[in-house]
């Protein structure tokens, strides 16, 4: 069993979602009133205040599948997994040198900047990459907020259920409104997404008998900041950690986060401060993990999916109480709807300036321009939603989504801080490392008898690969490994 008898999603719970979604849409249509130019629509002008750059950025960068993943890889692993979310925590300080650069570039892409630099063919490639990228990321968190809605509500509603109509909300202001009603909604959407951090706690700590139950429960490595039990060692961690660096400059959104501001220092704090508030409310996701995992073993209950943990402390602990669980809900979905947001308006300004206006309609008014970029992202959400409809494991699908943008990152950091970067060593640099990440992945991983997905070390998998070739049976090796689109993330091939 996953739920106790008497957990039901009332109609109050409904009441309350119902108010959400009306109110969150009412206030995003009003802000959408006055954008009538793609500037507007794609860049707010430029003149958001510091408090909104906070709020957009630390909405955008919280997505509903985080506390979802944090909280299954703890319920599974323990308390170190929450280094899956703190690696870009050493790098936090980086965010005040980096805003400038995205601001006084004084551009409305990354592809834009790219082209600058590098010419319009790398542009191109990487134009195509964050399209890409926005519809991998919106199908994660959406799939996120479906799996931990369903579970909380009893499976009233499916995971793609959720999906469907979560994209429907969300579109509504963002087409219209772009990026100044997302950040708005952000700001608003930020608040909701604290208290879903931290309400399920003080219940959770009742219900378990406090720290003491918990640690009476878990097993002792549960409690660890570094374990190795648990697979988070310092070698992943200081991967985990370059892997923020390189990859946040190539993430691309990024440019929004630091350059809509109405000053520069508006960027500088918005992006940095902004992050510092996701670090703080991803130790409450750890620790509703660490609920869940005593509340599960207390109970004699089982998951069939680890990522269920999140939904189930939710049912459990807030389904009795009236109103609630319908709150809790909303805050989930305020997670997912301040990012699919801005990432609507994101992939709608790439498609539009990188490939509508430079290589279909270079002649297009600024009206036209406008009407694109709308039409583009509702297009591009749409493919999103149904990469949503395919994601299993929304940790394995999160970590791929981060590491993606190294791949550029590379030579985004390099163009900004080595001038004689040139489109060569940046396309050799980006081709190179997708090669490797994609080859070792592929020699470690293996499907197993039990229909499985395995992994062994990369020092084994080179030995074995190396004594196949040695007997000529390379070919028989090759054969048992997995190829796959979304790779589990390991430290090794990241390296």
């Amino acid at each position: 069993m996953m739920t106790e008898p008497g957990a039901g999603f009332g109609i109050l719970n409904w009441a309350v979602l119902a108010a959400y979604f009306v109110g969150i849409t009412a206030f995003g249509l009003w802000m959408a009133r006055k954008i009538r130019t793609s500037v507007g629509y794609f860049l707010g002008e430029r003149k958001l205040p510091w408090w909104v750059m906070m709020g957009q950025s630390f909405g955008t960068g919280t997505h509903a599948e985080n506390p979802v993943a944090q909280a299954g890889a703890v319920y599974k692993d323990g308390f170190a997994t929450i280094w899956f979310q703190w690696k870009n925590m050493l790098i936090t300080p980086f965010y005040w040198l980096m805003a400038p650069w995205y601001r006084r570039c004084e551009r409305t892409t990354i592809g834009e900047m790219i082209e600058d630099r590098f010419g319009p063919g790398l542009a191109l490639l990487y134009t195509l990459f964050a399209l890409s990228y926005f519809v991998f990321n919106q199908g994660t968190m959406l799939k996120g907020a479906g799996k931990v809605i369903s579970v909380s509500t009893g499976q009233m509603i499916s995971d793609n259920g959720v999906v469907v109509a979560m994209t429907v909300a969300f579109i509504a202001y963002s087409f219209f409104g772009g990026l100044k009603a997302s950040a708005y909604t952000d700001f608003i959407q930020g608040l909701l997404i604290i208290l879903m951090s931290f309400m399920l706690i003080p219940l959770g700590l009742v219900r378990v008998g406090g720290f003491p139950g918990m640690r009476h429960t878990l097993p002792s490595d549960f409690f660890q900041l570094y374990s190795q039990v648990s697979g988070i060692d310092a070698f992943m961690i200081a991967m985990l950690t370059l892997n923020g660096l390189i990859g946040i400059t190539a993430q691309p959104h990024i440019l929004t986060m630091n350059a809509t501001g109405s000053t520069e220092r508006s960027g500088r704090v918005g992006q940095t401060y902004g992050s510092i508030v996701k670090r703080f409310c991803t130790i409450g996701w750890a620790l509703t993990g660490l609920i869940a995992a005593a509340m599960i073993a207390q109970g004699g209950h089982a998951l069939t999916d680890k990522e269920h943990a999140f939904g189930y402390a939710c049912r459990n602990l807030l389904g009795p109480l009236p109103g609630m669980l319908g709150l809790l809900v909303a805050c989930i979905l305020a997670a997912n709807m301040s990012t699919c947001s801005n990432f609507t308006v994101n992939s709608a300004a790439l498609f539009t300036r990188n490939i509508y206006q430079r290589y279909l309609r270079p002649q297009a008014g600024d009206r036209e321009v406008l009407l694109a970029g709308r039409f583009s992202g509702l297009a591009l959400t749409l493919l999103g939603v149904l990469f949503a409809l395919r994601v299993d494991q929304v940790l394995d699908a999160f970590l791929f989504n981060e590491t993606l943008p190294c791949v550029f990152g590379l030579a985004i950091l390099g163009g900004i801080l080595w001038k004689r970067t040139n489109r060569q060593g940046a396309a050799a640099g980006i081709a190179a490392s997708l090669a490797v990440y994609y080859a070792l992945n592929f020699l470690m991983t293996s499907l197993g008898p039990d229909g499985k997905i395995h992994t062994q070390p990369l020092s084994a998998s080179l030995t074995q690969c190396i004594g196949c070739y040695q007997q000529g049976t390379l070919c028989e090796f090759l054969a048992t490994r997995e190829l796959m689109l979304v790779y589990p993330w390991l430290p090794a091939p990241f390296a």
